[in-house]
Parts: C-alpha cells; structure tokens; sequence
C-alpha cells in the first residue's frame, strides 16, 4: 500500500512541480476556450493526455524508444506554444464540433507522449523491476487527478472571469495565452539542442 501512494503521490507532484510546469502551461491553454458544457470532452481529452504519457513512460522503462533528451525537453515547449497558438489565432468561424474534438484528442494524445518521453528516464532509474507496470499506472492515477484539478481551476476561472467579471471571452482568452507562449517561446529558447 506504501508503493501506492508513493506513485501515486509522485504522478501527482510531478504535473504540479514548481520547477517543471509543463503539464500546468499545456492544460491551461487546453481548457482555456471551454466552459462547463465542455466538461466532459475536457475530461476526455485530458485522459488521451495522460495515456500518451503513460504509453510513452512505458516505452521508456521498455527500452523501445530512444529519443535524446534534450530533444524531448526542446519538443515539451513546442507542444505548448502550439496550444497556445491556436488559442490566439482561433477563427471567428467555429469548425464542426466533431472535427474540433477529434483534432483536439489526437492533439492531445501526441502531445501526452512527447512530455512522458521527457520524464520517462527519470521514471525508468526509480521503479522496480517486479512492480513496474503497477507502479507505471498508479503513477498515471496522480498526473490524471493533478491534470483533471488545473483543468477545474481553468473552468472555475472561466466562470469568475467571463460570468462574474463580464469579460470578453477573446479578450480573456488572449491574455492567458500570450502569457502562456511567452513561458513556453522561453523554455523553447532555453532548451535548444544546439
């Protein structure tokens, strides 16, 4: 029951890590355009996030993909500058909703494995050979819960922001995605492999 919580704590830490705010900056501008009505594509979206990082953990801990790290740390930015981007660039035109959630789920995914890779070292040298895919999905466990409470901290910011302080939608939108894509165009900067 130790190993448990021990995972389960450390999925968790590692989404709300101070010094590695990846997962934080991704998911902000990830659920920074949907309300409550969306609840339920947010979830699923985070979900497809967290099993990409898990598959990508687990190739990791299996040996089957060996990418450098510090491509994987030079990618981690991208991924969140791409998400904010398209909160900045977003067309008036709304596309179908069908469309819109099948992009955003495969955007998701993809995403998931490229910032797993980058902690799928670490999580390779800490668990136990006898215990490593029990260990692998309490792990998964934390990163869900930890994404799943930004991702209501979003939504609860919204409702603040928009309903309460009669903000433009845009406007807001704006805002936190160009704060976000500054941290993110730094990280990318900082982490160039070259």
């Amino acid at each position: 029951m130790d190993s448990f919580w021990f995972y389960l704590q450390l999925g968790f830490q590692h989404v709300l890590d101070p010094n590695g705010l990846d997962h934080f900056y991704f998911l902000i501008v990830l659920a920074l355009p949907f309300g409550w009505r969306k609840g339920r594509a947010l979830v699923t979206w985070v979900t497809l996030f967290t099993l990409g990082h898990t598959f990508a953990l687990w190739a990791a801990y299996e040996e089957w993909i060996t990418l450098s790290g510090a491509w994987v740390e030079f990618l981690i930015p991208i991924t969140i500058s791409w998400m904010s981007l398209t909160v900045l660039i977003q067309k008036k035109k709304a596309i179908a909703h069908k469309q819109q959630a099948y992009r955003l789920g495969v955007t998701t995914l993809v995403f998931g494995l490229i910032h797993g890779l980058g902690f799928g070292r670490y999580f390779s040298q800490i668990v136990l050979e006898e215990s490593a895919y029990g260990s692998l999905f309490q792990f998964a466990l934390g990163v869900e819960f930890a994404q799943l409470l930004i991702v209501l901290g979003v939504v609860l910011a919204n409702l603040l922001v928009l309903d309460l302080f009669r903000w433009k939608a845009q406007k807001w939108q704006w805002i936190v995605a160009a704060m976000v894509l500054s941290q993110a165009l730094r990280m990318t900067i900082e982490n160039y492999p070259g």
